[in-house]
């Protein structure tokens, strides 16, 4: 007889959407696989061989309002962790072994291009060694740097939110008739999808970003400060947005805060607004202020897209049809099939084409000089903000769902 129940892990950074296509996933196992339970990772991978695990049929099924609220909810329900597999035998067994011991036929990871080297290397292991687990990923990250998919999950809530923050300096520093410059640093090491989604903040009243830099141009600072002090010449207050990964000709990260890396071996970077705040100090004197949204930017619920939402949610559904259906080894991922409407089409992908790969902007979406970016790019990213999800209030602030489990102290599904 096969096994008939799921397990479900969310890992690396969390998003304002991550926990949709969590439920998506579950809602299509309760309805096409009634039978089997749905165990969900505490923290990823590493929860899973630490068998720190909860029965989600306990929690959600049966009870639609529960799930909406899942889908509503913000960052990661199940927690995450940055385990990177040794890819060791022994470390392949005892993941076989806790799944076997849940009677798991089926296994799904929601993450981005570091956990879908996660879903590859365990699909290739039950496959080469005869075991019937299905491995599915489902697609997520805030940089929209995964190959093999249109747009990432994620992002169109993380680029609205980068749009109206920029926005909503603008109004802030255009009441005063002084020379200022402010510089927001946006999130993306190596792609510059959230830097570049400021340009939305543009409409008849600003004209905010004056200057975007992506990490896929080499910066110069001296062309910074010659472009700053040339957009000073024209308007009072001047907004700049850089991406936190920006590099030099030698290709070396302008502010690296210290030689550490992360689980990775990603480079750990902050700081590059504060550095190009101390050059504009320097070079130009006039008042300049640098802004980090940082992790807002990642998980604002109560900003977040009702295109990225539903899209998410469809993304978990079709993972588990497609690993019901028989399917392992591959991720769900969609297709843009119109820009005008905006419509896309669902299917799945061989997870190989996505695992440790990584999307940057293309060339001719950014503009000559290198300081802005492209309508053609606008256009690309316009439909993935648009709708208002119908998030529940109570006493004023969003009902999202409890997440104390995530305490080892507390245990509350409420």
């Amino acid at each position: 007889m096969s096994k008939q129940n799921m397990i479900i892990g969310q890992s690396g950074g969390p998003t304002a959407v991550i926990n949709s296509s969590l439920a998506g996933a579950i809602d299509y196992a309760f309805k096409e696989n009634d039978d089997g339970i749905v165990y969900g990772m505490i923290n990823g991978i590493q929860g899973l061989l630490d068998e720190n695990l909860i029965n989600l049929n306990e929690i959600f099924k049966n009870k639609p309002s529960r799930i909406n609220r899942l889908r509503l909810t913000p960052a990661m329900y199940l927690g995450s962790c940055r385990y990177k597999l040794s890819n060791t035998d022994e470390e392949f067994e005892r993941i076989v072994k806790v799944l076997e011991k849940y009677d798991i036929g089926y296994f799904f990871y929601i993450g981005g291009n570091d956990s879908m080297d996660t879903v590859d290397k365990l699909s290739k292991y039950t496959i080469s060694h005869g075991i019937d687990i299905k491995v599915v990923g489902i697609p997520k990250t805030i940089d929209n740097d995964l190959v093999g998919i249109d747009h990432s999950p994620g992002f169109g809530s993380a680029a609205k939110y980068m749009a109206l923050a920029v926005r909503e300096v603008a109004y802030d520093t255009s009441i005063y008739a002084i020379k200022s410059v402010h510089i927001i640093e946006a999130m993306g090491r190596n792609a510059g999808w959230i830097t570049a989604a400021s340009a939305l903040a543009r409409d008849a009243g600003t004209l905010a970003p004056h200057l975007i830099y992506l990490p896929e141009i080499e910066f110069s600072v001296e062309q910074f400060v010659k472009d700053v002090r040339e957009k000073l010449e024209n308007y009072n207050s001047v907004i700049v947005v850089v991406s936190e990964g920006l590099k030099d000709k030698n290709g070396e990260y302008i502010c690296v805060r210290s030689a550490n890396e992360d689980t990775f071996g990603h480079a750990a970077l902050s700081g590059t607004g504060a550095y190009l705040k101390s050059v504009v100090e320097k070079e130009i004197g006039c008042k300049v202020r640098s802004l980090e949204p940082s992790v807002l930017q990642r998980s604002s619920g109560h900003t977040s897209s009702l295109t990225d939402v539903m899209e998410a949610f469809n993304l978990g559904t079709v993972a588990v049809r497609a690993a019901l259906d028989g399917e392992t080894g591959v991720f769900s991922s969609l297709k843009r099939t119109s820009n005008t409407p905006y419509t896309v089409e669902y299917c799945t992908e061989k997870v190989s084409v996505i695992a440790n790969a990584e999307k940057k902007v293309p060339r001719k979406w950014i503009n000559e000089a290198g300081n802005d970016v492209t309508q053609e790019l606008i256009e690309y990213i316009r439909p993935l903000l648009r709708g208002i999800p119908q998030v529940p209030y109570i006493n004023g602030l969003p009902d999202y769902m409890d997440i104390s489990h995530l305490d080892n102290k507390k245990q509350s599904y409420n």
